[in-house]
């Protein structure tokens, strides 16, 4: 099991930037795939983006693709996303999740229910 910390959201207009951090506990951070996901009010959690345990593998939901980067730093156990260009619809809470990496597999999963260890969430909100 790992825990993990969300932050890094707050109010920002469209068009602008904000990245987030999700901070994880442990030694064994590199076992894992991290994703995001978000959930504005009255809507179902979706996906945002994955990176592989490594790195070396990205998926992106195609409402944010070009916009916003995934990344990781497994030294500092911590996962980033990188959010340019926002809009409104971007508004939700954001939470980073973890998977037992497939070490055999060359792809990330972008299901929820891959994803057994979940931090609290961060609130982004894009003003219009």
């Amino acid at each position: 099991q790992v825990q993990l910390v969300e932050s890094g959201g707050g109010l920002v207009q469209a068009g602008g930037s904000l990245r987030l951090s999700c901070a994880a506990s442990g030694r064994t951070f590199y076992s894992y795939d991290m994703g995001w996901f978000r959930h504005a009010p009255g809507q179902a959690r979706e996906f945002v983006a994955a990176i592989t345990w490594s790195g070396g593998v990205t998926r992106y939901a195609d409402s944010v693709k070009g916009r916003f980067t995934i990344s990781r730093d497994n030294a500092k156990n911590t996962v980033y996303l990188q959010m340019n260009d926002l809009k409104s619809e971007d508004t939700a809470v954001y939470y980073c999740a973890a998977a037992l990496a497939n070490f055999d597999s060359v792809d990330v999963t972008t299901s929820e229910h891959e994803y057994r260890d979940w931090g609290t969430g961060t609130q982004v909100t894009v003003s219009s």
